[in-house]
């Protein structure tokens, strides 16, 4: 029997409506429970065959966890030492390298220095910095929004110059950066599981959070379906994502890949409306019988899987 936990924080409808899903299954080789958890001994594990991930960002406490439990032998959804070496900003520069289209973007220093920093911490870095060419690469408007950030904070549109000081003065010590605005003729969210399986929700960002996917949109067309498909999948599959959203702005027929660091994507049925909250929850049930079925085994950052490969034992043919 495997037993999938489910770790999570303030959110209601998706940690239970996929436990009582997949236990309603009744199945002999799996069942779903919430994750309970204490103190933590080294290279000890916890007793979770598969931990669904979706707080250790607001939690670090969560987060060095679930790295030694993924070293202990639980596969963690998401890979805990990919998500925390991940940035919007290296995404943008993953996303060409695979072949998707993204904005033109930029990084920029935060504009006050980080605690226990002084002047001379920065003695490599250029000043002032190039901002003409900065501007003239991005055009106005532009979007400003953190490196890392996520559900929609601190994401600024900026339309001019003027603008742009006003709003980089309040931004601290948060690193952020600039990106092309997308005039988009339609826009769309796609949820990527197992990075295999691709669901496309039409999504108007412009609406209030709760009417986002509620658009009425009909400009999909097969050819952009399948190019947004392919898209989604070669996203997932370089950050190594088993569950994760990637947004795309169309413009001109081209799909943009705006945001598709997500690894724990919104799944509230008051928000996603029910057609799409009953694809998660049994696709996500799908992939994890796949995993119990192939004894699926973790994914490590490079030196340790080496490590792993080299030092794993072998399972004797009966």
């Amino acid at each position: 029997m495997k037993t999938v936990g489910i770790l999570f924080g303030m959110e209601n409808s998706f940690p239970y409506a996929l436990a009582d899903h997949i236990n309603k299954l009744n199945r002999k080789d799996l069942r779903a429970e919430l994750v309970r958890v204490g103190h933590q001994t080294m290279s000890t594990g916890l007793p979770y065959d598969i931990i669904i991930d979706r707080i250790s960002h607001d939690v670090p406490f969560y987060r060095s966890m679930l790295k030694n439990a993924a070293l202990t032998g639980s596969y963690v959804i998401n890979n805990p030492f990919w998500w925390s070496a991940d940035d919007k900003f290296i995404d943008c520069t993953l996303a060409e390298k695979v072949g998707v289209a993204v904005p033109r973007t930029v990084l920029i220093p935060s504009k006050e220095r980080p605690w226990n920093t002084q002047e001379s911490s920065f003695r490599n870095l250029t000043y002032p910095l190039d901002w003409e060419s900065v501007f003239s690469w991005i055009g106005f408007p532009m979007y400003m929004k953190p490196y890392d950030g996520g559900g929609w904070r601190d994401v600024f549109k900026i339309n001019d110059r003027d603008e742009f000081w006003r709003i980089y003065e309040t931004t601290g010590q948060t690193v952020m950066m600039l990106q092309e605005n997308i005039e988009f003729d339609s826009y769309y969210r796609c949820y990527g599981v197992g990075r295999k399986y691709v669901h496309i929700m039409p999504y108007e960002p412009r609406n209030p959070h709760h009417l986002r996917y509620q658009t009425g949109d009909d400009a999909l067309t097969p050819k952009l379906q399948k190019r947004i498909e392919g898209d989604v999948l070669k996203l997932c599959r370089v950050l190594g994502y088993d569950l994760n959203t990637v947004e795309f702005a169309v413009r001109d027929g081209i799909p943009y890949a705006i945001d598709f660091m997500n690894p724990a994507p919104d799944a509230d049925i008051k928000s996603v409306t029910v057609p799409n909250f009953e694809w998660i929850i049994k696709t996500m049930t799908d992939f994890l019988i796949e995993l119990v079925e192939t004894d699926a085994k973790p994914d490590y950052p490079a030196p340790f899987q080496n490590w792993f490969d080299q030092n794993r034992p072998v399972k004797k043919k009966k």
